[in-house]
């Protein structure tokens, strides 16, 4: 079976299924596509498979002509029909990994997922898991759901896991050129779904020694970031009451070559891997009777920022003798991060509806994102930034820095400003202006 699925690999004749269509999913298929491979996409939302079968890019990583291209020669289509996996012979699991109610683990994706894959599964298949989870997902789940079809893994199919690396917005790195971790369940296994990503990517594949170590060095990024913006929120809490610019402390620091890497504060953490992943950790830590003490003081940290940031718009607010409870507040920004329409997790909608507890109208504005969903409802921003606009509220809270925005104009037109991530560092003028 190993020589066989690299001949194929060399000959492209490997057929890619993809599950999962959103910000990992599209792109690795689009990847897949370019690279010469037959590709098809799979996902649950019809909507995202007309899009999709229609040439339409929904995903800013993605770049237009590219898939309107891969569609129209038949390199790339898309299904909702989980019968195309007996048509595939390399399968990329690419569903949410989000936490329920309790901050808890919700792998009900990739459970059923898998499930549906069993039901068509074909001996000299690949499968991968990419989906960020927490280590032991791939063996102790996915492998016995998959032998429930009564194919045995390593002698009838190859399981693996891959993680997914996007940061959306990043010009730099995108799918094509980023470095892959893989590990798999058998030295076969691993050559060969190695191979197959070598033979897309331009980036490095570096490969390991079981899917665990590949699951663990994925919470391990993100974790590492976790506890180092917890570290920069907490400073900067502190700098506060020190009457200490935590932005300078830091633009200092960093001048240092080695030994340091700059992290910033902000509101709290967005997308969807830094502020969920750690609580895998948590979860799966606790099976050993392991408390993750630094994890979880981190995660503290960072959790609390919007209601940090609330207290703070409180005494701005008290110094002009005003209560938060009646005053008008303007949001800039709902995306979890600079220049990208992602809001998943943003702290920025914590924010808003923190605001709304404590009796202020709050409004938003984001030139990425003209409204959004939170707990079954939708919520719309206003139309236009303009000098009219803003001089109309109490206050500007900064939550997103987007680098599109005329700080300039806010700035003059502002009553007073409330900059929880430096977007207006370069303006001269800065009286009505409080940094985090």
């Amino acid at each position: 079976m190993k020589e066989q699925l690299l001949e194929k690999i060399k000959n492209k004749e490997i057929v890619v299924g993809v599950v999962g269509l959103g910000y990992v999913g599209l792109p690795l298929a689009v990847e897949k596509a370019k690279a010469g491979f037959k590709t098809i996409g799979f996902d649950i939302q019809p909507e995202k498979v007309e899009m999709v079968n229609s040439g339409h890019n929904y995903i800013g990583d993605v770049i237009d002509d590219d898939l309107k291209e891969i569609v129209d020669t038949g390199m790339l289509k898309a299904t909702s029909d989980f019968s195309f996996v007996k048509d595939v012979d390399f399968i990329a699991i690419c569903v949410p990994t989000p936490l329920d109610i309790h901050q808890q683990p919700d792998i009900s994706y990739v459970r059923s997922s898998t499930e549906a894959i069993a039901k068509y599964l074909t001996k000299g298949t690949m499968v991968v898991l990419e989906s960020t989870t927490y280590p032991g997902t791939t063996e102790e789940l996915l492998k016995p759901i998959l032998e429930s079809s009564g194919l045995k893994c390593g002698e009838d199919f190859y399981l693996g896991f891959s993680p997914e690396r996007v940061d959306p917005g990043n010009k730099q790195y995108k799918t094509k050129n980023t470095p892959k971790v893989v590990g798999a369940i058998g030295d076969d296994a691993r050559e060969v779904i190695a191979a197959m990503y070598r033979a897309v990517l331009d980036g490095d594949v570096h490969e390991v020694s079981s899917p665990a170590v590949a699951e663990m060095e994925k919470i391990l990024e993100n974790t590492y970031r976790n506890i180092n913006i917890g570290l920069a929120n907490e400073l900067a809490m502190l700098c506060n009451r020190m009457g200490i610019d935590y932005w300078e402390v830091v633009d200092a620091a960093k001048t240092k070559p080695y030994g340091f890497q700059p992290f910033y504060p902000g509101p709290g953490l967005g997308g969807h891997c830094i502020p969920l992943d750690p609580y895998y950790l948590s979860w799966k830590a606790r099976e050993y009777g392991f408390h993750t003490s630094m994890i979880e003081s981190s995660m503290m940290v960072n959790d609390k920022m919007p209601e940090y940031c609330i207290e703070r718009a409180m005494t701005i607010l008290n110094r002009e003798k005003k209560s938060l409870n009646g005053s008008k507040v303007l949001v800039l920004g709902v995306a979890y991060k600079k220049n990208v329409d992602d809001y998943r997790e943003s702290p920025a909608i914590k924010v808003i509806e923190l605001l709304k507890a404590n009796g202020a109208q709050a409004d938003f504005y984001d030139p990425y994102i003209s409204s959004y969903r939170y707990k079954g409802s939708i919520y719309n921003g206003i139309e236009r930034l303009d000098a009219e606009t803003v001089s109309s509220y109490d206050l500007v809270l900064i939550t997103t820095g987007h680098t599109n925005l005329d700080y300039g104009m806010v700035q003059k037109n502002a009553k007073i400003i409330f900059d929880t991530r430096n977007a207006t560092q370069d303006l001269a003028c800065r009286d009505n202006i409080e940094v985090l």
